[in-house]
């Protein structure tokens, strides 16, 4: 089984290493029924109320609680991280399209730093409870920090469309 944390670290990697406008091909796309699912809140007023942040967890949360496993439970936070991180990559791709050449490297610069940051911080999980728990903590970690990122993105991807 592959770790979720180590799956993330590569697509970061892979997403680091491409340039801006690279669209980010990942091992697995989304299953459109997820995809779905967080777009309509996205869409909702519930997606609206805190600007999408009531949105994170509508593919986990439910998963979780038909889970029988750690393994199970990270599969649950996978599937809505392969959402996010579509999403993270599309409004990143699309945002660049706005950017002159400083503006792109610093986004590019910004990205990184935030990917470092993600990753320490759900790692910590691993650090601190040290037990069967962390797995999923470090999962779900990543499925709302990658969300967040997502929604950042979207706001200034926003502001370039005039929206």
């Amino acid at each position: 089984m592959r770790t979720y944390l180590g799956s993330a670290a590569v697509i970061a990697a892979v997403m680091i290493a491409l340039p801006l406008g690279s669209a980010v091909a990942e091992s697995t796309a989304p299953n459109a029924r997820d995809v779905a699912t967080v777009q309509d809140c996205l869409k909702s007023q519930r997606g609206r109320d805190l600007k999408g942040e009531r949105c994170i967890g509508v593919v986990v949360d439910p998963c979780l609680k038909r889970a029988r496993s750690t393994a199970d439970q990270n599969a649950c936070a996978d599937r809505e991280l392969r959402v996010w991180d579509d999403i993270l990559n599309e409004t990143y791709r699309r945002l660049g399209q706005h950017l002159d050449d400083d503006q792109k490297a610093k986004a590019r610069d910004m990205q990184r730093a935030w990917i470092e940051n993600r990753d320490k911080a759900c790692a910590f999980y691993w650090d601190y409870f040290q037990g069967t728990m962390a797995s999923p903590m470090s999962s779900y970690c990543n499925v709302r920090e990658t969300a967040r990122r997502a929604m950042f993105l979207i706001f200034f991807m926003n502001e370039a469309e005039g929206r």
